[in-house]
């Protein structure tokens, strides 16, 4: 039998006509999952330009608590009905902020980790860390501000935005625990590694302050 008359035979015809159809409608689905994806975030960028345009106003004389609270809820609503938006980084980190502003430190530490589970990157992760770290120093929780502080502080170099700055609540966290030893070194760091900080006066009046201290 010749190579075309067994690719003749029922059964080769048949499963080459079912592997034919396995493709077609593996890439129906596909391109239908593909549109799916696009129109829901076309539209979960749709609704988040509206919430950000009230956050946006919480910026302007005149807005009230009121008006940061029902921004809250806006963005918690969008956060619950678009969780695969590609914009609730962007939306976990106002909330964060928000709540932040409001005292409500521990919601907003939540709100800073979900942005960076859902991928914050660059910039946006920076400030997310930061945040984490501004709510355990707000709780008077120093040693776990210092961790955040400090894991930050690893991802950035001295050329970095906000690195000059982490160093700076670093210390001050250090100093408010009572770990002025610690702090001593990490403004220590902050001159030899920025040199040129603006700040450079006030962190020598803090290394001498802390250095006029009796010892333990």
């Amino acid at each position: 039998m010749s190579f075309w008359d067994r690719i003749r035979e029922p059964r080769i015809v048949r499963g080459a006509l079912i592997v034919l159809a396995v493709l077609l409608l593996t890439g129906i689905a596909g391109a239908g999952g593909w549109a799916w994806y696009r129109a829901a975030e076309t539209r979960s960028r749709h609704a988040f330009a509206g919430v950000a345009t009230l956050a946006q106003k919480l910026q302007e004389p005149g807005a009230t608590a009121a008006d940061r609270d029902r921004t809250i809820q806006a963005l918690e609503v969008f956060i619950q009905d678009h969780s695969r938006s590609s914009s609730i980084p962007q939306a976990a980190y106002r909330l964060g902020n928000l709540r932040y502003e409001a005292g409500q430190y521990g919601p907003a530490r939540g709100a800073f980790e979900l942005a960076l589970a859902k991928g914050a990157a660059g910039t946006l992760r920076t400030l997310c860390a930061v945040g984490v770290a501004y709510t355990w120093e707000s709780e008077k929780d120093y040693a776990r501000a210092d961790t955040a502080y400090q894991a930050t502080i690893r991802t950035l170099g001295p050329k970095d935005f906000l690195y000059e700055e982490l160093l700076t609540d670093l210390a001050r966290v250090q100093e408010l625990a009572g770990n002025t030893k610690a702090a001593a070194e990490t403004y220590q760091r902050l001159l030899r590694e920025v040199p040129d900080t603006r700040r450079a006066d006030d962190i020598r009046s803090r290394l001498a302050a802390i250095e006029s201290r009796p010892q333990p």
